[in-house]
């Protein structure tokens, strides 16, 4: 978990069970997840434009050995204005409340989601 402001931030795969306290459930991922229905996400926003591009997640490929190159590439990715403007989107629907990001992703240590999570930190 991670604070951002006031706002606390939490990550969960977007498969495990919806928390009552999840505040709102944002996932992060470009693609929809395997296998899930809309109304079992309990979604209060799909954020594509947060998640690496489809080249550079492919360039990717989960490979631990790229993983350095991923993060570097994918921090220019978030320095770009549609990046940031959706970066900003994800601190305003926190609108002060906790905020969790949801990915399908199973290794989340090594996906985008640390790098995000240090975007959001970042100020404005």
């Amino acid at each position: 978990m991670a604070v951002m402001g006031t706002v606390e931030v939490r990550v969960r795969r977007v498969y495990e069970t919806p928390g009552a306290d999840d505040g709102k459930r944002v996932l992060v991922d470009r693609l929809w997840p395997r296998g899930l229905s809309r109304q079992a996400a309990a979604l209060d926003a799909w954020a594509k434009d947060v998640a690496p591009s489809d080249g550079l997640r492919r360039r990717y490929g989960h490979d631990p050995e790229r993983y350095a190159d991923f993060v570097r590439d994918y921090r220019a990715e978030l320095r770009e204005p549609e990046c940031r403007e959706a970066v900003e989107r994800l601190r305003e629907l926190a609108g002060g409340s906790r905020l969790t990001l949801l990915t399908a992703t199973r290794d989340v240590a090594r996906s985008h989601v640390p790098v995000l999570l240090e975007a959001l930190r970042e100020p404005s």
